[in-house]
């Protein structure tokens, strides 16, 4: 039997939008992930201080966003968890709910460049191959701890998206219309901001980051 191939994608999803979207694609595709599943954060201890828009309803327009796209789920267990969110946690929980498969985790440059913040980075290279989205012909640049340390590390060639969810949180602050922001989140995710306005609770919802 073929080992199950499967890909971790994390993220406060604030609100999900269509780079995130095609990240997802795209390492579906280049790893040839059997599933991929998305990790929407309950409180990323790197976010620390800033709020966010309700958890359910964060979940719900990510679920907006990947309605139809085969072998995406949402795993909703960091949503639930009580306490800072560590990758570390969830990575153990999953590979001893699905062992023997292989596990890939999804991330950026910027989050590659500081993986050795994370808590028990260690463990995570050993369990997990790390693939990294980056610029088209630009190599995975680790920091110095991550460089002494044999790692798992494959390239993701991301074409360039200037999508950034504080944007589209400062964009909506000032006023604009979910579906104004249609060519950023994907109709589906703008429907459901007009429909049911998560970030029309308070200001705290608006904070950058």
């Amino acid at each position: 039997m073929a080992v199950r191939k499967i890909g971790l994608l994390g993220g406060s999803f604030d609100p999900p939008h269509l780079a995130h979207l095609a990240l997802g694609r795209l390492a579906t595709q280049q790893l040839a992930l059997d599933e991929l599943r998305w990790l929407p954060a309950g409180a990323p201890w790197q976010k620390a201080g800033r709020q966010m828009a309700p958890a359910a309803d964060r979940a719900a327009m990510l679920a907006a966003l990947l309605h139809g796209e085969p072998g995406h789920v949402i795993d909703t267990r960091e949503l639930t968890r009580s306490g800072p969110t560590y990758t570390i946690d969830t990575v153990r929980e999953l590979q001893a709910e699905l062992p023997g498969a292989d596990w890939f985790f999804i991330l950026g440059q910027d989050q590659y460049g500081r993986f050795d913040t994370w808590r028990d980075w260690p463990e995570l290279l050993q369990r997990l191959t790390l693939a990294v989205a980056g610029r088209a012909g630009q190599p995975p640049m680790p920091p110095s701890a991550l460089a002494a340390v044999p790692h798992r590390v494959v390239a993701l060639p991301l074409p360039r998206h200037d999508i950034a969810a504080s944007d589209i949180r400062n964009q909506l602050a000032a006023g604009a219309s979910g579906a104004a922001l249609a060519p950023l989140v994907g109709p589906a995710v703008a429907g459901y901001i007009d429909q049911h306005q998560p970030y029309s609770r308070g200001d705290a919802h608006h904070q950058p980051g």
